[in-house]
């Protein structure tokens, strides 16, 4: 569902979302202000995928509203599942993923595109390189998520500061290569794009942003980094099986 606009935009932000509804009313306030903002063309796309609230009623609400908003349902779960879907039904130059949460202010959105940053095939948001500035996490977090980060370097992404922070963008010529190759659904979806745009040889840019630990996140750091690990592997799996080269 959707209001379908024939033009080309500048950006096309998607929002993959599972069981939304109470953090949606807040995350639409922030981007029909930030929308309203800019004198670009900017597209909008939710993705929900396997909600067992109201997710999805709610956002074809938002859609009536909304014209620079489509909905999407993809009953298949996984976010990279949903991210998917959305990276290729997109239409900007350039295609953003956000986390419907929006720990990373949306101000901090205008860093990904002209006249801040642009020509570019992948950027993506990072807390860990000059600039960059976590608020509120707790150090015991932080620790966690840097032992995941060098297991993902070593695995699957040697020179990225920052793999798993949930924003990150891509040229519409890079989208439609590396979401079409990726085969992971899962987490790790994201580490597995990155993996293949270094195959690729595109050059990955970190962008700092501004980032504020959310207590109520979803991700079980124990369940979660197990299931991680074990996409990191799959990805070297597949790469071995030549099943990134199809789409090169």
């Amino acid at each position: 569902m959707g209001n379908e606009m024939e033009q080309e935009y500048l950006l096309s932000l998607i929002l993959p979302a599972y069981n939304e509804e109470h953090r949606l009313p807040e995350c639409m306030e922030k981007v029909a202000g930030y929308v309203a903002s800019r004198s670009e063309p900017i597209e909008v796309i939710l993705v929900e995928n396997g909600s067992k609230d109201r997710t999805y009623e709610m956002a074809c609400e938002y859609a009536k509203q909304y014209p620079w908003l489509k909905v999407l349902q993809e009953k298949k779960p996984g976010k990279g599942n949903a991210v998917r879907r959305g990276m290729l039904e997109a239409r900007g130059k350039y295609r953003m993923f956000a986390d419907v949460d929006f720990s990373m202010p949306i101000s901090e959105v205008d860093h990904f595109i002209p006249p801040a940053l642009g020509d570019y095939q992948v950027a993506i948001g990072s807390r860990e390189v000059p600039g960059a500035v976590r608020y509120n996490e707790p150090p015991n977090r932080h620790f966690t998520g840097r032992v995941f980060n060098l297991i993902v370097r070593i695995l699957a992404v040697p020179g990225i500061h920052d793999t798993q922070c949930g924003f990150k963008s891509f040229s519409a010529e890079a989208a439609e290569k590396l979401f079409r190759a990726q085969k992971i659904d899962g987490w790790a979806f994201d580490a597995e794009v990155l993996f293949i745009a270094q195959h690729y040889g595109y050059r990955i840019i970190e962008v700092p942003v501004q980032w504020y630990y959310d207590g109520n996140s979803k991700i079980n750091v124990i369940r979660d980094s197990i299931k991680m690990f074990r996409e990191l592997l799959s990805i070297r799996k597949n790469f071995r099986a030549g099943l990134y080269d199809q789409n090169q």
